[in-house]
């Protein structure tokens, strides 16, 4: 089990991080006391489910003295666990824009303390925690989505584009749109084998399906535009960073001409390097 330990200046991102974290496969605690380190581990290591990877985020909430931190992170190690320090940092001027913005105020801001005075003492508190950072980033020219695909590169082996969940879902016009989609393609147009009464109890799925509906060719050309678009699409999506997409097919009922379609496509984006599931809402329907 490898332990990260998340902490760096109020404002500079930590829960933009922890969200990357999950979808990266961490087990994600915030605002963990500093005294507390060393029993997490423990539940941790005593846990029938195995933590592989654990990401704990501890700033100036969490109240305490922050020279306890390399105490309990020694007490984690000699139980055998390693850990690694990833430190958030950002300018002043940025952070008090930041605030400014969400109208929060800074969590060392007491009466008569104004907020650069409490930014600095928090620079002050953390700097012997940013001296023994494996990692320091600094985040005040980084957008959301810049930070996450920064993320992506320092703790993962695969890029932003990998990483996004894309989900092909064919579905029958005739039983609603998914409320879930982000794009929904209407392949009503194509063949319908629904008319072939030999094929009618057939899917999209099976062989004789999918030759019916790609028959005269209509349908490929189909696929040469919808994959030229899907292709130019994902890796912008990525790079917003978005971790899911759901692309939604349909025809009338859901059984044939989607099915066929969403399974063609979920194929050509997971050959292109893409990490893509085809779901059939309603082909069992009717």
């Amino acid at each position: 089990m490898h332990f990260l330990l998340v902490t760096g200046m109020s404002g500079a991102g930590k829960s933009r991080t922890v969200a990357t974290l999950e979808d990266l496969g961490y087990y994600c605690v915030d605002n963990l006391p500093i005294t507390l380190i060393p029993q997490f581990a423990e539940v941790c290591f005593a846990a029938t489910e195995r933590y592989e990877k654990v990401a704990l985020v501890t700033d100036v909430r969490a109240g305490g003295d922050f020279n306890q931190l390399f105490g309990s992170l020694d007490s984690i190690r000699a139980m055998g666990c390693e850990y690694s320090i990833l430190y958030l940092d950002t300018d002043t001027d940025t952070l008090i824009h930041r605030y400014k913005e969400t109208r929060r105020k800074h969590p060392l801001m007491t009466r008569g303390v104004s907020m650069p005075d409490a930014i600095e003492k928090e620079r002050h508190m953390l700097e012997a925690v940013k001296s023994r950072a494996d990692y320091v980033v600094d985040t005040t020219k980084f957008s959301a989505a810049a930070l996450r695909e920064h993320l992506i590169k320092i703790f993962s082996e695969t890029d932003a584009g990998e990483l996004m969940q894309v989900t092909v879902q064919s579905f029958g016009f005739k039983y609603g749109i998914p409320m879930e989609a982000d794009l929904v393609f209407d392949v009503r147009f194509l063949p319908n084998p629904y008319y072939e009464i030999s094929l009618r109890e057939h899917n999209g799925t099976e062989a004789c399906i999918r030759d019916y509906v790609f028959q005269d060719g209509v349908a490929d050309q189909l696929m040469q535009h919808l994959t030229r678009m899907i292709d130019f699409l994902l890796p912008r999506y990525a790079s917003e960073g978005k971790a899911s997409l759901v692309i939604c097919i349909g025809c009338t009922g859901g059984k044939h001409r989607s099915v066929a379609i969403t399974e063609a496509l979920t194929s050509h984006i997971n050959q292109s390097g893409g990490n893509a599931t085809a779901v059939h809402r309603d082909y069992q329907r009717g």
